[in-house]
């Protein structure tokens, strides 16, 4: 990607900051052929959540640089999506030799940037912008000058292995060594090195140039670098922190679900003590970190909410149902076991039970959409009803329209799909079928079991299969109140208009 050069601070301004975030291992713990840093949490991708604290520090003055090596196009991808075309620049690892030599890869992009560089982990997800800004505060202003490195660090009852902070006599850093090659006496230490660090550009590349992998994993290690800076006489300070969990890394899939739980919980938490969220059962109930839901809504147990979902105020979520990237209004009632995808519900409807809505489908406001009703790429319009039993594919109803139950819209003739379009106040009678592209006009009736192949004129009622007009419906007449008579049609067969609204 080209870019301008980093700009250079003026004299008496703090060096911008700049953010590298390493995304270039295999991750073998996690026994996947799919990159850690692909791996999800909370429905993201680690390397997703990572980026959006990075985001939050720059704030989309300078680019977010990331360090790619194994399946580099899918993390670029994930990376993309986050933070959008040009929100960052990729470096490529090309041989995994360690973090030194993953933040040495960056030197083309970096070296000539006189900044404050922040080095991020791809695995880290659950650490906080506030947490960061902290550590960049220190080392800006350590002894009043700042510092050439800050690398943060935690205590651990259990530090096994991580690599342990050793300080001097007079409580200074002194340097960080790795578990494998650790002395007993070095084992002994619980302050551990968390693996984020801030330094001065200037000042890294030429120190990680002196770094030679002498350890017993033959790797150039990013944690030699504050110890030779030390040795150089420069200043290297310790920002002490206290929460582990926050700044630790995932290796494992057990570790994922551990933190799938701290972060759902976090989540649903939040719900009920900032946004005045009923959940019945917060230890079976899954909210998205994304996701908004209004006060005095209802979450009953095993209720999935996902992605980027807005769920209005006064609503009331049903067991077992799962919404996904969708908007429902307010004073909106989800009985239980529905699937809502990528649709979205006006204020003060009832979906379900068992209904599932997807691809856009839209249920206009005081619409109601029952059992085992199905929408596709489809719109319900306002006061209108799906009780049971419905297909409505590729479809625009009206308001105040009745559907009955075991209706179908049949959108596909084997190669395309096609239309159905169903006007205002019309009563669609049960089991009947819609053959598209047809469109049935307002007021109009068809007749039980009928199949409508052509279009129906306003004012109609229609049964028979192929659909026959049998009547023109004068408007001041009430055709619900002939729903329910049986007519003849002429050859001693009855007509049964079922509005179906049970």
């Amino acid at each position: 990607m080209d870019r301008q050069p980093p700009q250079q601070p003026q004299q008496g301004q703090a060096a911008p900051l700049d953010i590298l975030i390493l995304a270039a291992g295999l991750g073998t713990r996690m026994r996947s052929s799919t990159a850690k840093v692909l791996h999800k949490l909370g429905g993201r991708p680690l390397i997703a959540h990572v980026c959006r604290t990075a985001a939050a520090l720059v704030k989309g003055e300078r680019p977010v640089y990331v360090v790619v090596g194994h399946q580099a196009e899918e993390v670029k991808e994930a990376v993309r999506a986050e933070l959008g075309e040009g929100g960052a620049v990729f470096v490529t690892q090309t041989e995994q030799r360690g973090t030194g030599d993953a933040v040495f890869a960056a030197r083309g992009a970096l070296a000539s940037a006189d900044s404050t560089l922040l080095v991020l982990s791809g695995d880290v997800p659950l650490v906080r912008a506030e947490t960061l800004g902290s550590l960049v505060h220190q080392h800006r202003t350590h002894r009043g000058r700042g510092a050439a490195c800050t690398l943060m660090a935690v205590r651990l009852e259990d530090p096994t292995g991580y690599g342990r902070v050793v300080r001097d006599e007079e409580g200074r850093f002194d340097r960080i060594v790795e578990q494998k090659d650790a002395t007993p006496e070095e084992r002994q230490i619980s302050e551990i090195n968390v693996g984020i660090y801030c330094f001065e550009t200037r000042l890294l590349f030429p120190a990680l140039e002196r770094v030679r992998p002498e350890n017993a994993q033959g790797e150039f290690y990013l944690t030699d670098v504050p110890g030779i800076l030390r040795a150089d006489g420069e200043d290297v300070s310790v920002y002490a922190h206290t929460d582990a969990r926050e700044v630790s890394g995932i290796n494992t899939r057990v570790e994922l679900s551990d933190f799938e739980r701290i972060l759902r919980l976090r989540t649903l938490r939040s719900l009920m003590l900032n946004s005045g969220v009923t959940i019945i059962d917060p230890q079976h109930t899954y909210v998205s970190p994304d996701a908004q839901i209004g006060r005095d809504t209802t979450l009953h147990p095993n209720v999935h909410v996902e992605g980027r979902t807005v769920i209005g105020e006064g609503c009331e979520i049903g067991q077992g149902s799962r919404i996904t990237d969708s908007r429902v209004g307010r004073g909106v009632t989800v009985k239980d076991h529905c699937v809502i995808v990528e649709s979205e519900i006006a204020d003060h409807c009832a979906v379900g039970p068992f209904a599932h809505l997807r691809m856009n489908a839209r249920v206009d406001e005081g619409a109601a959409v029952g059992n085992f009703v199905e929408m596709k790429k489809s719109r319900l319009g306002s006061k209108s009803k799906a009780m049971h039993l419905t297909y409505l594919g590729d479809a625009e109803v009206g308001e105040r329209t009745n559907i009955g139950a075991g209706t179908v819209t049949c959108n596909y003739d084997g190669r395309e799909k096609h239309p159905t379009t169903i006007e205002n106040d019309v009563k669609i009678g049960s089991d009947t079928m819609l053959v598209a592209p047809v469109r049935v006009g307002a007021r109009s009736v068809t007749g039980a079991g009928s199949v409508v192949t052509r279009d129906v004129e306003h004012d109609t009622l229609v049964a028979g299969v192929p659909a026959k007009v049998k009547k023109r419906l004068q408007r001041e007449e009430e055709p619900e109140s002939k729903a329910a008579e049986s007519r003849s049609d002429g050859e001693g067969e009855p007509v049964a208009a079922d509005a179906s609204e049970r």
